[in-house]
């Protein structure tokens, strides 16, 4: 009598693209995604704005963007959208990504999204029917201790957009790091999860190597302030 065969055990990860913003909470969640063991990071999903050539909301040169996803080594799957942008023109720009996606096999999409139920509802609503899953790694946790949690771990940021109504003109174009979410006045959250400031994140857990840039002009438009980081320039 044959011996009975031993059972294979499965190691199947599902494969998944990250929302990327190009700031720290996309590293962190990317970084934190990849420890669980359950995913096969395939790529960055980023919408970019195509009129300005930058990365949306955050404003950061795609020339940035290109660097870290070199850096991560990873490919980076741009949603080009107008300026100005319509909700049917955004809604139609994603499905196509979202389609594309799928036929590449992704069953997962990674969010860095920490505490907002309306945008979680949403991020839920755009997944359903799409044979994709949400998935929030950084979710519930307590934003004080998840900031310096991310500065510790290695995460080096500048700040490239805020919301002059609640944080301080003066603190964009800073390096997000302990003095500054120590210097945030009391009633803003410490990772900006309520649009207070975003960041571009150029060194970090999975980066081959940082990415060198340089502070340009800050200056204010729609209500918000921008600080432009453009690569630095190397004198050989």
């Amino acid at each position: 009598m044959a011996p009975a065969p031993v059972p294979r055990v499965s190691h199947v990860t599902e494969k998944a693209w990250v929302a990327w913003s190009t700031g720290k909470d996309s590293l962190w969640a990317l970084h934190v995604a990849r420890q669980s063991g359950a995913l096969h990071i395939a790529g960055l999903l980023t919408t970019v704005t195509e009129t300005y050539q930058r990365v949306s909301m955050h404003a950061v040169r795609e020339a940035l963007l290109d660097a870290q996803a070199a850096s991560l080594g990873l490919p980076v799957h741009r949603v080009l959208l107008p300026s100005p942008c319509s909700d049917e023109q955004y809604s139609a720009a994603m499905l196509r990504a979202l389609e594309r996606a799928r036929a590449e096999g992704v069953t997962r999409m990674v969010f860095g999204d920490l505490f907002l139920e309306e945008v979680r509802a949403y991020r839920e609503q755009r997944l359903s029917g799409t044979g994709m899953e949400p998935v929030f790694p950084l979710w519930g946790r307590n934003t004080g201790g998840l900031a310096r949690e991310m500065i510790a771990g290695g995460v080096r940021a500048y700040v490239t957009c805020l919301d002059p109504r609640v944080t301080p003109r003066e603190m964009a174009g800073s390096a997000f790091d302990t003095a500054f979410v120590e210097r945030l006045p009391p009633d803003i959250d410490p990772c900006g999860e309520n649009g207070e400031f975003h960041t571009f994140a150029w060194d970090g857990p999975g980066f081959s190597q940082a990415i060198p840039v340089q502070i340009g002009e800050t200056l204010e438009r729609e209500g918000f302030v921008f600080t432009d980081l453009l690569p630095a320039v190397t004198m050989g």
